[in-house]
């Protein structure tokens, strides 16, 4: 799984990497983060009708634009009474997409990337003879390229039915990163890894023509190489949020550290 990682690159800098035409003013002020947690607001790509206004005052759709917008992580289906089921599907997985309701619809319509300097993954370790407690190692994955990750998602609305229809809060965007069987050594580390797309997959993934099949396909190509580094345990904790989090364990726990 994916349960933790770092966005920490400017937003510009961002929207330049990833071809953006608009941000959105949420996502522009969204400040670095190095430990991003489950339920925490997130920056993704879309690309959806730009809304154009009406003589009436109304809206109708308008050219399609790649946007960077705001999204809680952790998808809250539409159908869900409330949003607290988001906080336990802050991951999909890439071979069960289309069999889970909450999944298959936005499979289909509403794809996005989540950018991401790199994530945090744990490595359990052998317990010390005589001791219960597993003790893991907790790994700093990022592309080996240094450039940054763009994680295959998938998002959704859900409407609160107890807000006014005026109220500008009633619309809850949330997101969640697909995930695939670990490859390339990362499997040392844990069984599950996020789904980094090829920049030459980002278009057809984003485009909404493309339907549910076809770009289930695109799930398939390889991620590109990660580079991992033991780390510290701070990033364990949610109260710690800097750039050290990433710095290399000087004293790692794991005896046979993975080095990609």
């Amino acid at each position: 799984m994916c349960g933790r990682f770092a966005s920490f690159t400017d937003a510009q800098d961002l929207a330049d990497e990833l071809a953006v035409a608009e941000i959105a003013d949420d996502a522009r002020l969204l400040g670095p983060r190095w430990n991003v947690a489950p339920t925490d607001p997130v920056r993704i790509v879309v690309e959806r009708p730009r809304r154009e206004p009406l003589p009436d005052g109304g809206t109708t759709a308008g050219e399609i634009t790649r946007t960077l917008q705001v999204a809680r992580w952790g998808l809250v289906p539409s159908w869900a009474k409330d949003p607290g089921i988001g906080a336990r599907m802050i991951n999909a997985r890439r071979e069960t997409l289309l069999e889970k309701s909450a999944f298959a619809k936005p499979l289909g319509v509403r794809r996005c990337l989540v950018p991401a300097d790199g994530y945090y993954e744990w490595r359990r370790l052998e317990a010390p003879p005589g001791t219960r407690r597993t003790p893991k190692q907790a790994y700093w994955i990022r592309p080996a390229d240094g450039e940054v990750a763009a994680f295959a998602g998938l998002y959704e609305f859900w409407r609160d039915r107890t807000r006014a229809d005026d109220d500008p809060d009633r619309w809850l965007v949330s997101t969640t990163v697909i995930t695939t069987a670990a490859a390339d050594g990362l499997e040392r580390i844990h069984d599950r890894m996020p789904v980094a797309l090829p920049r030459q997959a980002w278009d057809a993934w984003l485009d909404p023509s493309v339907d549910a099949e076809h770009a289930s396909a695109l799930l398939e190509n390889p991620s590109a190489p990660m580079h991992t580094r033991p780390i510290g345990p701070r990033v364990g904790n949610v109260r710690f949020d800097d750039e050290g989090l990433i710095d290399p364990d000087p004293e790692p726990r794991d005896p046979e550290p993975v080095l990609l």
